[in-house]
This record gives structure tokens, C-alpha cells and sequence, in this order.
């Protein structure tokens, strides 16, 4: 029953986003309308990051260093160490599944609410293809900016990482930037942007497919934006195993 009742969802899922990614009926609505979502959910959600990963960055930095205490180990490590979980893991997917909860449910209600007050039936009346009017923009604008959100999250994890090394006695500031330094694989910064474009499609087209199905009332939309948040948060952990063993095999 389960497996049949997810299949189902499978195809009302893969139905919608056919719909989604039509052509927009005027281009120049399309592009303001994607302005409009790269504010509301990138450019609003840098503060976020930014907080997140000070702090993220620092305790990191603080762990390695309480941890690696043999002396057969380089004191860089930590650095080293610091950059590699920054790079691989935290500025992508955890990231993503942060934003799954800032983001995924931002989508989820606003949509939600405009089908309960059937604002989006409206729209089909108008002849308008409501769910590439409202989708289609948030995907766009949501995948084009998280490469910046990545950038901003690595900077700032290192950063974090740095004002522990200058304002504690756990590492010096030169080792640390040293380790940062060393070994250093550009691949893994590619990765890490890679990644993270596929985490923001599933964010933003789940949470949206969630909102646009909503029946009821208010109820039921805080319902969608928790099962968005859910879904998106076990799709970006799924992918992330699939990608990390395509990616770096």
C-alpha cells in the first residue's frame, strides 16, 4: 500500500513538473518574477548562512584541534581538516538541509495559501498556466543563486575557523591558514557547487509540489510545509550517497 500510494505521488510529481517547465507565455513577467524569488530566497537567506557557518566554521576548527593530539600528527591537520569538512560536506548538503527548512517552507506555505484561497484557480480561469507561472521562477532563481550561497558559506566557515585561531591559544593563526592551504584539490570545490545545485532543484520543486496540492484549509497547508521540509530533507540526504559515489569515485 505504501509503495503503490508513493508511486502515485511519484507521477502526480513528474505530471507537475512537466507543467512547470513549459515555456513562460511572456518572457518579461518571467524575468521580473525570477528577480523577485532570487531576493526572497537567496539574497534574504545570506544572513542565515553567513551566522550558521561563523559558528559552524569555529567549532569545527575547536573540535579538530582538541582531537588531534599526537604528535605524529602535523599541527596543519587542523586547518586541513577544517577545509576538506567545509568543502565535501557542510557548504552543500548540510547547508541545503538547513535551507529545506528556511526555503522549503517559505515555498510550500505561499503556494499553499494561494490554492486554499484559490488564487491559483483564478489563474487557470485566466487561461494562465499557474504552475509554470508561480514554479518555474522559484526553481530558476533558487538554483542560480546557491552557488553563491556556497561561496558564502565556505568563506565564512573559514573565516570562523581563523577567529579561533586568532583570538585562542588552540592554533596558531599561520598553521591554520597553512593547513587551509595545503593539499588543496580544486575538484572538491566543484563538488561541493555541483552538489548543491541538484540539493536546490529537490528543495524548491518538492516544496512547491507539496504547496500547489494542497486541498483543506489552513490546516493543511502546515501540513505541506512540514512534508515538504521532510521530503526534501530524505531526498537531499538520498542524493547526496548517490552523488558522492558518482562524483568521487
Amino acid at each position: 500500500m505504501l509503495i503503490i500510494k508513493s508511486l502515485e505521488q511519484l507521477g502526480r510529481y513528474t505530471l507537475f513538473m512537466k507543467r512547470s517547465f513549459g515555456l513562460p507565455d511572456k518572457w518579461s513577467v518571467f524575468g521580473k518574477r525570477t528577480v523577485q524569488e532570487i531576493v526572497k530566497l537567496g539574497v534574504d537567506s545570506i544572513p542565515l548562512v553567513i551566522v550558521i557557518s561563523l559558528f559552524i566554521g569555529a567549532v569545527i576548527t575547536i573540535q579538530m584541534q582538541l582531537n588531534i593530539s599526537s604528535p605524529l600528527i602535523p599541527a596543519y591537520s587542523v586547518g586541513l581538516a577544517t577545509r576538506d569538512i567545509v568543502l565535501l560536506e557542510f557548504s552543500n548538503s548540510i547547508l541545503c538541509l538547513i535551507l529545506a527548512g528556511k526555503v522549503g517552507s517559505n515555498i510550500a506555505s505561499e503556494i499553499g495559501t494561494m490554492r486554499v484561497t484559490e488564487q491559483i484557480d483564478a489563474l487557470e480561469i485566466m487561461g494562465v498556466n499557474s504552475a509554470n507561472f508561480l514554479v518555474l521562477p522559484k526553481i530558476v532563481a533558487f538554483i542560480g543563486f546557491m552557488p553563491v550561497l556556497v561561496i558564502f558559506c565556505i568563506a565564512t566557515s573559514f573565516a570562523g575557523g581563523w577567529f579561533v585561531a586568532a583570538f585562542t591559544d588552540l592554533i596558531s593563526v599561520s598553521r591554520y591558514i597553512y593547513g587551509l592551504q595545503a593539499l588543496f584539490q580544486e575538484w572538491y570545490v566543484w563538488y561541493g557547487l555541483i552538489k548543491s545545485l541538484f540539493f536546490a532543484y529537490i528543495i524548491a520543486s518538492v516544496s512547491s509540489f507539496f504547496g500547489y496540492t494542497v486541498k483543506g484549509g489552513a490546516l493543511e497547508v502546515g501540513k505541506a510545509s512540514t512534508n515538504a521540509v521532510v521530503w526534501s530533507s530524505i531526498l537531499i540526504l538520498l542524493f547526496d550517497v548517490v552523488l558522492t559515489k558518482i562524483l568521487l569515485q
